[in-house]
């Protein structure tokens, strides 16, 4: 047999070899990694944590670890670990030689959301339980982010008078109402909201000089100024009302024979 004719032989023996050494290693490593030497025996949470209880960790890694320290899914049972309420992100590493160490970062309550929901303070909804006295924003569907930063923008704005903002509304056609902390409600609009929230500020302190006669309503829906509802007129308002009107909202125009209008 001339020499061209051993080569082809020579090459499908050594390519017979080489895939033979690689079965033959692939199931003495399979079989090394399925010894108990490589079981997992510990699941470590570090940082503290507020809400995700030890009996949660528990019953995640009792339904999501499979396998042993080398061939267990970590991307599965984060996920399965970010779907417990109050979990907005985990992480989890290997640890040498049995351990799988687990990180959160949980959610931080701002406010409820819809009465449905409880909103975190990059604006995500999430579900979970808490009986805390959180302010309480609404506002269309996919509009959580927006009704948050503005949230925020008018809390800052309304600290420099020492007032907070128990309610602020963004309705489906785009107006904004915000119910303070003392009970005062104030009509924002669509245009000019911000523009509008400084303008009141500003005169603030002159209309609660006297805390009797503090308005309970805002109106900030004027260009060159603002309606208010004082505290006797709410309750004259009150009084002409029949029962059927009693349920109406409390977000009503100024009562008649009041000044409509105070020039800011």
């Amino acid at each position: 047999m001339n020499e061209q004719a051993i080569q082809p032989l020579q090459q499908l023996s050594r390519a017979l070899t080489w895939g033979a050494s690689a079965l033959l290693l692939y199931g003495v490593g399979s079989w090394l990694l399925a010894q108990p030497l490589f079981a997992l025996h510990r699941v470590d949470v570090v940082a503290p944590v507020a809400h995700v209880t030890e009996a949660q960790v528990k019953l995640v890694t009792d339904r999501h670890v499979r396998g042993n320290f080398f061939s267990v899914d970590l991307e599965q049972l984060q996920s399965a670990f970010e779907k417990l309420p109050w979990v907005r992100e985990a992480r989890v590493v290997r640890r040498w030689p049995d351990t799988l160490v687990v990180s959160f970062s949980e959610h931080v309550p701002l406010a409820r959301w819809n009465d449905a929901a409880l909103l975190n303070q990059q604006g995500e909804v999430f579900a979970a339980a808490l009986d805390a006295k959180l302010p309480h924003l609404h506002g269309p569907e996919n509009s959580s982010g927006e009704v948050t930063r503005n949230y925020l923008a008018y809390q800052q704005q309304l600290a420099r008078v020492g007032r907070s903002i128990d309610e602020l509304q963004l309705s489906p056609r785009r107006a904004w109402r915000l119910r303070l902390d003392d009970g005062t409600e104030i009509m924002l609009g669509r245009a000019d909201v911000a523009a509008r929230l400084t303008r009141f500020i500003h005169l603030y302190p002159k209309l609660v000089a006297d805390p009797l006669q503090a308005p309970t309503y805002v109106d900030l829906r004027y260009a060159d100024g603002f309606a208010l509802r004082l505290p006797l007129q709410s309750a004259a308002l009150n009084a002409a009302h029949s029962p059927a009107d009693s349920a109406a909202p409390s977000a009503v125009r100024p009562a008649a024979g009041t000044p409509p209008l105070i020039k800011s």
